[in-house]
């Protein structure tokens, strides 16, 4: 190899070792390599959005739920007291009649046979007496003819009362004003003493009859009031009072029966149907209530809402009473003033700085919504 390749091969090598040594000094050398970035600072918490109302105090009466039947204030199954052939009916199915109207006639022929003898009898014993009591006046007869002249007398007056008594036994009479259902015979039906023949039912005014358990017992009396309801017509209410309460407890269901009244002059309701009862046993005018949306439940059946205070959401236990209309007596952890988180409360924790913003679809004017039911 010439001298002259030798000499470049060295100073390729000899710069090459220096470029190696600068790159090592730089990166161990202080004050050369600059230092690394500093990593940003955490922002700080942000507010979450909730939706939140006011604890508010509003009139709750105490009140209990329970199912009864609409009963006819008066109802009755009209029967024959004795066997006999129909010879008339007197009234149309459905309608209305008067109390004492004659509904259905049995054929009385021999009935009213008896009484014309009866009565025949009656007249003959009443003119012997009179006959024999001239003659004891004038000492004609003795005073055991005139006293057997007087029992005659009194036995036909009693013959008399019994064929009448018969005879009025062959005619059905309604007992009291009411409406007539549908019958069960016709006209030359020979039916027997106790057989069903139509029913009477007094609708004018109805009662409900329904049971409580007996925990409620201290607190009922006659004369509270309460609503009831019917599937035949929904969404309507029909004001009741209490008129008695039976004495004796049911002692397998450990439940009182509790009877009201209604008035139902026009019609509408019908013995029979089942009917919803709603009950107040006691009226309270200040009760602190929230919305339903704003509690949350805790292991082992406790309940707590998150409170807004300054801001911050603060986790306070609460003990409710009644419900009624989507709103939940506390009665106690809160006060009437206090604000509530009704939507939002899964991204809380005790401490987290809230946002309170209104409910979808509020109402202008900023008023303050339940809301729906929670925001994830």
């Amino acid at each position: 190899m010439s001298s002259s390749r030798k000499f470049v091969v060295m100073v390729a090598m000899a710069g090459l070792a220096g470029l190696g040594g600068y790159a090592w000094y730089a990166q161990r050398g202080p004050g050369v390599a600059s230092a690394p970035t500093a990593a940003p600072a955490a922002p700080a918490t942000m507010a979450v959005a909730v939706e939140t109302a006011e604890v508010a105090v509003q009139a709750m009466p105490d009140e209990v739920s329970a199912v009864g039947t609409l009963r006819s204030n008066e109802s009755v199954v009209l029967r024959p007291e004795v066997s006999g052939r129909i010879s008339a009916i007197r009234f149309e199915e459905g309608q209305p009649v008067a109390r004492g109207a004659v509904l259905i006639e049995l054929d009385a022929a021999v009935e009213r046979a008896e009484l014309q003898q009866a009565r025949a009898n009656l007249d003959l014993a009443r003119s012997n007496y009179r006959r024999t009591e001239e003659l004891f006046g004038r000492e004609f007869v003795s005073r055991t003819a005139r006293d057997e002249a007087a029992s005659r007398l009194a036995v036909a007056r009693a013959a008399e009362q019994l064929a009448q008594a018969r005879l009025e036994r062959m005619r059905i009479l309604a007992p009291f004003d009411g409406i007539v259902g549908i019958r069960n015979v016709s006209v030359g039906d020979y039916v027997k003493d106790g057989a069903e023949l139509v029913n009477l039912e007094d609708i004018s005014s109805l009662k409900v009859d329904f049971r409580l358990p007996e925990i409620h017992l201290q607190q009922l009396r006659t004369g509270q009031s309460l609503e009831v309801g019917t599937d035949t017509l929904p969404g309507e209410r029909f004001a009741a009072t209490v008129r008695a309460i039976d004495p004796l407890v049911d002692a397998q269901g450990r439940a009182v029966l509790v009877r009201a009244a209604l008035a139902n002059p026009d019609g509408r309701l019908r013995p029979g149907v089942f009917a919803r009862v709603r009950l107040t046993l006691a009226e309270r005018s200040e009760v602190v209530v929230v919305p339903e949306e704003a509690l949350m439940p805790m292991p082992g059946g406790d309940t707590f809402v998150y409170r807004v205070v300054d801001g911050l959401a603060q986790r306070v236990a609460v003990r409710i009473g009644v419900r009624r209309d989507a709103r939940v007596e506390i009665v106690e952890g809160l006060q009437a003033g206090d604000v509530v988180v009704t939507a939002g409360q899964l991204k809380l924790r005790e401490g987290v700085p809230v946002r309170p913003v209104e409910a979808a679809g509020a109402p202008a004017g900023g008023a303050k919504a339940s809301g729906p039911a929670r925001a994830g």
